[in-house]
């Protein structure tokens, strides 16, 4: 069976009717040479062509009836010295969240056998930190071989990691490790200058390397442009490996953070974004991340025939608010859709 092609071209504007340019391409093959030009030309795709040829790409690798389900714990909240514009847990923010330390191994052990009885297959732990000690990795490498031991796959995110730290992660059997690009690299210095974008790629580098499964995506709705989110996506789709997760969150906007009065972005945006990532990175697992608490059930359904198969379920987003596990799988069961083994 061959592999389909498609043919893509950017909606006309009035300045470039007549003169857009068509993007060919195979659908579902794997690439890391991925243009600018390219990606946007998928994502400025009249709407009906972007999600059939973001399902087709789906179907390919995926049963489309399958979501994911991965359960977020914060074991180290607040206080951090970043300055990331979205963030709860900055400590340059004043958003009223106090600092705490970082959990007992037994007290996040208890939390992933819940989310293992609720459900989830997978469960990830976040510390506000810009870096981790090495006496506090120690400690979270514990926690991760305790979720190993229930039978779960392990993801973290712990901010900035050294080659070694890494290694001493993939030691102690971290499956994933999620460090988000965030947005464009044109954008990132707008949103976040305590570090870099070139900070975050060499992270991902030292993840990779190590033999961890990368977690990367982003976040959208923080006042970028579009070009922006193409930026991002592209970003993300010329890495030497693609993530095996991409996470795509709608901005949660929180009182107190520099991004709390930003325009709303309007959800087919937001769901041309998840159907770009489908496309660019076919084999990846696409996460319908934070965000979720803030659209309706058709908007949600519309990511995952976009090729979302990935959400994160339980109440709480490290600090912010997520929906309902049982509205969640009253949807699954309402679209025909289960988790996934």
């Amino acid at each position: 069976m061959s592999t389909p092609v498609a043919t893509f071209a950017s909606r006309p504007t009035p300045a470039s009717l007549g003169a857009s340019k068509a993007v060919q391409y195979q659908l579902g093959v794997v690439r890391n040479d991925w243009t600018r030009e390219e990606v946007k030309a998928i994502y400025d795709l009249p709407f009906p062509d972007l999600m059939f040829q973001a399902q087709t790409v789906h179907r390919m690798n995926f049963d489309p009836t399958e979501v994911q389900i991965s359960t977020l714990l914060s074991i180290k909240t607040g206080g951090c010295p970043e300055d990331c514009g979205y963030c709860s847990q900055s400590a340059h923010h004043d958003t009223g969240l106090k600092a705490s330390k970082l959990m007992e191994i037994e007290k996040v052990l208890a939390e992933a056998r819940k989310a293992k009885e609720s459900g989830a297959t997978r469960f990830c732990m976040g510390a506000a930190w810009r870096s981790p000690k090495d006496r506090d990795l120690d400690t979270v490498c514990a926690m991760i071989e305790g979720v190993k031991a229930l039978g779960m796959e392990s993801c973290v995110t712990l901010g900035m990691l050294s080659p070694q730290q890494a290694i001493r992660l993939k030691q102690s059997g971290l499956d994933y490790y999620n460090h988000n690009v965030d947005t464009s690299p044109e954008y990132y210095e707008k949103v976040i200058t305590t570090r870099t974008f070139a900070d975050r790629l060499d992270t991902l580098a030292s993840v990779r390397e190590a033999g961890i499964n990368v977690c990367c995506g982003g976040i959208v709705g923080m006042g970028e442009g579009e070009d922006d989110r193409i930026g991002m996506i592209h970003s993300l789709a010329i890495l030497p490996e693609h993530p095996q997760s991409v996470p795509i969150n709608m901005l949660m906007q929180i009182e107190g953070t520099p991004l709390k009065n930003v325009k709303k972005l309007d959800h087919i945006d937001f769901v041309r974004t998840i159907a770009t990532a489908r496309i660019t990175m076919p084999k990846s697992m696409v996460r319908l991340s934070a965000g979720r608490e803030h659209m309706n059930d058709e908007a949600q359904t519309l990511c995952f025939l976009a090729g979302a198969n990935s959400i994160f379920y339980g109440e709480k987003l490290l600090t912010t608010a997520n929906p309902d596990q049982n509205h969640d799988m009253g949807l699954l069961d309402r679209l025909g859709m289960q988790p996934m083994a």
